[in-house]
């Protein structure tokens, strides 16, 4: 496994489709990220040498890309200030909703929570059986 910003991507696959194992680049950015390093994004990356690793590394500072803990951390800070200014969208936050205009009667398990069970009738277990 090849270690780029102390994060490790698999050998095996092509980079372009390596780089997207760090968090905070995607297949468009990574594509970027190649073409300013000027690398083929066709090479495997076990087949990258420790140079060209280094134009990757360069490429995406250059471009001036957060990712990883620093995007993480920029993202909880943006949820705690929606929260703290009580904003519709940080009480939705804080209520555990969906917080993209989805509807929410129906759907929206994923973010509500487990399957809630509708109320029926339910056979008496004492009634007699057979036609009354």
């Amino acid at each position: 496994m090849a270690r780029l910003l102390g994060i490790e991507i698999p050998n095996e696959k092509r980079i372009e489709a390596s780089l997207p194992y760090i968090y905070g680049i995607g297949h468009q950015t990574a594509k970027k990220v190649l073409e300013e390093a000027g690398i083929d994004p066709d090479i495997r990356t076990g087949e990258l040498s420790g140079e060209q690793l280094s134009q990757i590394v360069n490429a995406i500072n250059l471009a001036g890309i957060i990712i990883e803990g620093d995007l993480r951390r920029e993202l909880q800070a943006n949820m705690k200030r929606l929260q703290q200014i009580n904003s519709y969208r940080g009480i939705l936050h804080r209520r555990g909703m969906p917080v993209r205009g989805q509807r929410t009667k129906t759907n929206a398990r994923t973010r509500k929570g487990g399957k809630r069970r509708t109320v029926g009738v339910e056979r008496n277990p004492n009634a007699k059986k057979g036609k009354v």
